[in-house]
């Protein structure tokens, strides 16, 4: 019985017993091996996540400023187009009396749909008078289709931008009694800023974006 007894307690199986450790101590340092590469893969989510997010911010932004150049080359090219047609109806431009273009203020938001003249001269003989209404509710309806909440002006104004607001303008000034002053047509729409926000002048509407001369002075 003693010799069982000691053999039981022989050196063997201490070292078995021993080895459990190791086994132990591996199985803890998966435990918090693994818990560690979970807030890792955690953080570089979060990092990729603000990545995308700013990406997709800049492609927005350079969105917004590719949709108002290409809405500033429409503008120039309606104006550019109206300013061709009242020279070549020269009679009816340099009216200083009931002139049909000086009073055009079309402002799509507000006025609606421009009312169609008496005479379409499309297949039609028209006067100088005719003409030059056909052209602006041509021009108007283009306007409306073309710009958002677009607006065009003819005037004479001597003074087409604002230093106070750094800004075109929409109102006109001519040259004192005489009213001498150059020929000119304002075209604009409601414009947005790289952010989103909506661009507003000093007197909290959109400015134009475009004044062409159509003459320097009238004569």
């Amino acid at each position: 019985m003693v010799l069982f007894r000691l053999n039981c307690c022989n050196d063997d199986n201490f070292s078995g017993r021993a080895h459990t450790r190791p086994a132990l101590d591996q199985a803890l340092m998966l435990m918090y091996g693994g818990g560690f590469s979970l807030l890792e893969v955690m953080v570089s989510i979060v990092i990729v996540a603000l990545g995308v997010i700013g990406v997709a911010g800049m492609q927005l932004a350079a969105s917004r400023t590719t949709q108002q150049s290409a809405l500033q080359t429409v503008a120039l090219q309606l104006a550019s187009e109206m300013a061709e047609k009242m020279r070549a109806n020269d009679s009816q431009m340099k009216k200083l009396a009931n002139n049909p273009f000086l009073q055009v203020d079309y402002a799509s938001a507000t006025s609606g749909e421009p009312a169609s003249p008496q005479k379409l001269c499309y297949d039609e003989s028209c006067n100088g008078a005719e003409l030059a209404a056909f052209d602006i509710y041509e021009w108007e309806m283009r306007i409306r289709s073309a710009l958002p909440e677009g607006r065009a002006k003819i005037c004479r104004d001597i003074l087409p931008w604002d230093q106070n607001t750094r800004s075109l303008t929409w109102e006109c000034k001519a040259n004192g009694a005489t009213g001498a002053a150059p020929l000119v047509i304002k075209v604009g729409w409601q414009a947005k800023n790289a952010d989103g926000s909506l661009l507003r002048s000093g007197g909290k509407e959109f400015p134009p974006s475009v004044v062409v001369p159509v003459e320097p002075y009238i004569q």
